[in-house]
């Protein structure tokens, strides 16, 4: 193990901020990728080899670091600062109770309209079939799908009081 691990780690995160940010273009996830680097480093000081130069192992963890963020990201999507969007931080009890209770009223009212209704308002409204693929998987045709359709809207409209 190396005496002056610390020493030579320390001495090392200018380059490594540099090439963090030659990698990502972002100084504050350059900041992030180094402090995981040194993070693993420090982790896996015992397995660095001490007859070889200690920039390139830190270099290897820190490009690896790099790709691991790259899949992160792939997975979890557009991500949206809350300070970019106020409005998307804000979480509105009233409105999201009474989305609650207009959901379930709906499904009651939903469970009560014939049969033909509900599956034609099912697979059109909520599983976004086309009028074309629901008739294939209901083998009814185009317009019976359009006219249960519209006769189902109607009524569930009417069990919901909504005009």
């Amino acid at each position: 193990m190396r005496d002056d691990f610390e020493t030579e780690l320390v001495a090392a995160l200018p380059v490594l901020r540099r090439y963090a940010i030659s990698l990502c273009r972002r100084p504050d996830m350059a900041d992030d990728l180094v402090q995981i680097a040194v993070e693993r480093a420090v982790a896996a000081r015992d397995r660095v080899d001490p007859d070889t130069r200690l920039e390139p192992w830190l270099f290897r963890i820190l490009r690896n670091a790099w790709i691991d963020a790259g899949r992160r990201q792939a997975t979890r999507g557009t991500e949206i600062d809350v300070h970019d969007t106020p409005e998307a931080a804000v979480h509105d009890g009233v409105r999201a109770a009474e989305a609650t209770v207009m959901l379930r009223q709906t499904e009651a009212a939903l469970a009560t309209l014939p049969e033909e209704q509900r599956e034609v308002i099912v697979l059109v409204c909520f599983e976004e079939l086309s009028y074309a693929e629901a008739a294939g998987v209901l083998g009814i045709p185009k317009g019976t799908v359009m006219s249960r359709l519209a006769r189902g809207r109607v009524a569930l409209a009417a069990k919901l009081g909504i005009e």
